[in-house]
């Protein structure tokens, strides 16, 4: 198996692949770990873990650490030190992932491949050497880069997207985040909480559109708490740098601008299929430059698979490319496996507070036609989140009715608060499962936990709750 692309999708493809029994190379131009280790998910949640210890320290008084600050004193923040901080743990993560491939003999080239008729990869490698190999199959997974807009054309200092932004050695006094979605909102969350002034611009009329409304609202309420101001609705044009290069005037709306020192560009991600495929491979590219590929992760061309960011109509999350990875090798050895459900995978957004989700949301469900029974807690009740003093949030179970008005097959799990990201995984596996409250209500949760909120709100569906009418 020749696997095109050593990010999440393509590093687990060639380790399930090595797992069982087969003979693996990967073509990666960069590193193995790709986006999501070394310019995306795992440095990203490192500068939001800056931001929480931050938040821990300028609240130690109220838990009788140390000593009472003054009025509008701040703890002070060494961004480089982050920045080291998270240059180590990426380090440590690639060099075990490094090691694990090199255990299980997979073959690294490191270069550019390009995938010709008859299962051949020309790679061209970084240093001017060409090579070809030959696979009996041959993955797709070259991965996705940061979109851009017109009008802001990246320069590294004055305009970033995701990558330029995670090599900061200093934090900005102001910043405009183009984007209000997953990316967007966790990176205007690092910015504020450190003390940026942060304005989010969202062509959409919400910030977090494809969350549940509900769940967006209490984002939407903490960060107008935080001083995040947002502009939903609210399209960009350009912006035009002051001759000092230390500020840009953003134009947006109707002929307004605002001054900021950067602006982050974050509008979601395209494939990177320039230069993957030759003429005659007969995989099918779809108009906005993705692969197409069917359930089993097969292209039009037989033996050719894809996985992860590089496909079409999927989710570009690191845990769903994994999981094509294990698809794609089990149909390709003959074994009995299944697509994988897009429309109950888990989300996990990191900003605070947290959202996570999985299954429908209650204007998708009421969209297909189901008649539904929801069901909302919110964190001021839990004990452990008021121990924290982390209040903000709340857990809704969308179900479906049942014929005589009870609450059904679990269809979703939404929630928004403290380390909801660590407590989806009993809702995902609700949803999954389609598990009805009446079965999950007889699991205990711990007390006092974070979790006991999803199982308050599973007991309260089945018409006789604790805590929740």
């Amino acid at each position: 198996m020749v696997v095109v692309g050593g990010g999440p999708g393509g590093y687990a493809t060639a380790l399930y692949g090595a797992a069982a029994g087969l003979s693996v190379a990967v073509v990666e131009l960069d590193k193995v770990g790709g986006t999501c280790l070394h310019r995306g998910c795992v440095p990203a949640k490192e500068f939001l873990e800056t931001a929480a210890v931050f938040r821990t320290v300028a609240r130690a008084s109220e838990f009788g650490v140390g000593d009472v600050p003054a009025d509008g004193e701040r703890p002070s923040v060494r961004f480089g030190v982050s920045q080291a901080r998270k240059g180590q743990v990426v380090d440590q993560l690639f060099k075990g992932l490094s090691g694990l491939m090199k255990g299980r003999g997979i073959t690294v080239y490191n270069g550019t491949g390009t995938l010709h008729p008859g299962h051949l990869v020309r790679i061209a490698g970084v240093d001017g050497s060409m090579a070809e190999i030959t696979g009996r199959n041959v993955v797709l997974a070259a991965g996705s880069l940061p979109r851009t807009i017109p009008g802001f054309d990246v320069d590294g200092e004055v305009v970033m997207t995701s990558d330029e932004v995670l090599d900061l050695e200093a934090l900005p006094a102001s910043v405009a985040v183009i984007g209000g979605g997953a990316i967007g909102c966790e990176f205007a969350s690092v910015f504020a909480d450190l003390g940026s002034e942060v304005t989010v611009f969202e062509t959409l009329p919400t910030i977090l559109s494809g969350c549940d409304p509900d769940v967006a609202a209490v984002v939407g309420r903490s960060f107008r708490k935080r001083g995040i101001s947002v502009k939903a609705g609210t399209p960009v044009h350009g912006h035009k740098p002051d001759p000092s290069r230390k500020v840009t005037a953003v134009s947006y709306g109707d002929d307004e601008t605002l001054e900021v020192e950067a602006v982050v560009v974050s509008v979601g991600r395209r494939p990177r299929t320039e230069g993957l495929l030759a003429e005659g491979t007969g995989v099918v590219v779809d108009d906005r430059g993705f692969v197409v590929a069917d359930g089993l992760m097969r292209t039009a061309a037989d033996g050719v698979w894809a996985v992860g960011d590089v496909v079409a109509g999927t989710p570009q999350l690191a845990h769903v490319a994994f999981a094509e990875a294990i698809v794609a090798v089990k149909a390709m050895l003959g074994e009995p496996v299944l697509p994988v459900d897009y429309t109950r995978v888990p989300w996990a957004i990191y900003c605070h507070p947290e959202v996570a989700f999985a299954g429908l949301t209650e204007e998708a469900a009421v969209a297909a036609g189901i008649d539904v029974v929801t069901k909302k807690d919110p964190f001021g009740g839990n004990s452990r989140a008021r121990i924290l003093g982390e209040t903000e949030g709340l857990v809704k179970v969308v179900t479906e009715r049942r014929p005589d008005g009870s609450a059904g097959r679990i269809l979703g799990v939404h929630m928004a608060g403290p380390w909801v990201t660590e407590q989806l995984g009993a809702g995902y596996l609700a949803v999954n499962w389609e598990a009805t409250p009446d079965e999950v209500a007889q699991f205990i949760q711990p007390h006092p936990s974070l979790s006991e909120t999803f199982g308050e709100t599973v007991l309260a569906l089945t018409g006789r709750g604790l805590h929740v009418a």
